[in-house]
């Protein structure tokens, strides 16, 4: 197979992947969108899409598609969610303008599912893929991912520090590599790269989710327009702090398992390496000088001629 088939094969897997990675997310902004075609219904909404976020999360647990570690790092997303749209719908960043029983500050309970459907996503990844990482610092990274979560809030008051929060991240992610398995190779990503990807993914499942009606924008208040991309650079950003949340909850190493191998940039595969050496018979010891090697004794003059065999008669 040459190298272009494989790599074709090879990104096609990837894409495939990545769809499985946001099966819950998919799920849910489908039900977003399903919604608003039923017709009137005694109860609202958003208190319908709590209940649907509630069962497909069942599901999703039931099925084997997410487990108790993955459950956990989605509660926390989910809480950590529902704390940040609280302040930001009462200071006024978005809105969500329809009733529900389930709704407290202007926020439905269900909007937080929007946020663990991030962390599901990063949790299915790190299984799928089987995320690695080498170079990285845990310290650091849970410093500054607590501080661009802070600055979410205080820029409302004070200065808004993201670009020197940016900046921090730049270096506390400087020689960190992801290494994920695709068809088998071993592949590695700057870990700063993969902010910025799952970033601006997040920014187009952020215009599809407005479009669809999860939450309003004042900017859409008469009619939707696309988010703008300064949001972008805010999921670059905030996507760390989901990250250090599922790193920290990231199975143990199996002792006596080796880290990755590193790979070259630019995602070139490692060549697989034998874990384990075969086993070699071990070796004749050495004879002394000038012995030679005994020799098996033949059939002697004195030794009766061997029997003929019996034949069969026809």
């Amino acid at each position: 197979m040459g190298p272009i088939v494989t790599g074709i094969r090879r990104l096609v897997l990837f894409g495939w992947t990545e769809a499985r990675c946001c099966a819950f997310a998919v799920a849910l902004m489908a039900g977003v969108a399903g919604s608003r075609l039923l017709p009137p219904l005694p109860v609202a909404r958003y208190d319908l899409l709590l209940c649907y976020g509630v069962a497909l999360s069942a599901l999703f647990w039931a099925c084997g598609w997410e487990r108790g570690r993955d459950v956990a790092v989605i509660a926390v997303c989910h809480a950590v969610g529902l704390l940040f749209e609280l302040v930001k719908v009462h200071l006024g960043s978005w809105s969500y303008p329809e009733p529900a029983l389930t709704k407290f500050g202007g926020v439905p309970l269900y909007g937080g599912f929007l946020y663990a459907a991030v962390g599901s996503y990063v949790c299915a990844a790190w299984r799928l893929f089987e995320l690695g990482l080498t170079g990285y610092r845990r310290r650091a990274m849970t410093i500054l991912a607590a501080a661009v979560y802070l600055n979410f809030f205080t820029h409302h008051w004070l200065p808004d520090a993201r670009w020197l929060l940016a900046v921090l991240l730049l270096w506390a992610t400087a020689g960190t590599w992801v290494h994920f398995t695709v068809d088998g190779a071993r592949l590695r990503m700057p870990l700063a790269l993969s902010f910025v990807l799952i970033g601006f993914f997040l920014w187009v499942a952020e215009n599809a989710a407005t479009y669809v009606g999860a939450w309003r924008y004042p900017d859409q208040e008469h009619g939707w327009v696309p988010v703008s991309l300064a949001k972008f650079g805010a999921w670059a950003l905030l996507i760390s702090v989901t990250f250090v949340v599922a790193s920290r909850a990231a199975a143990p190493r199996p002792p006596g398992r080796r880290a990755p191998i590193p790979a070259p940039a630019g995602g070139v595969p490692v060549p697989p390496r034998s874990r384990s050496r075969a086993r070699r018979p071990p070796r004749p010891a050495a004879r002394p000088a000038g012995r030679s090697a005994p020799r098996t004794p033949g059939p002697t003059r004195c030794d009766p001629p061997p029997a003929p065999s019996p034949r069969r008669e026809s």
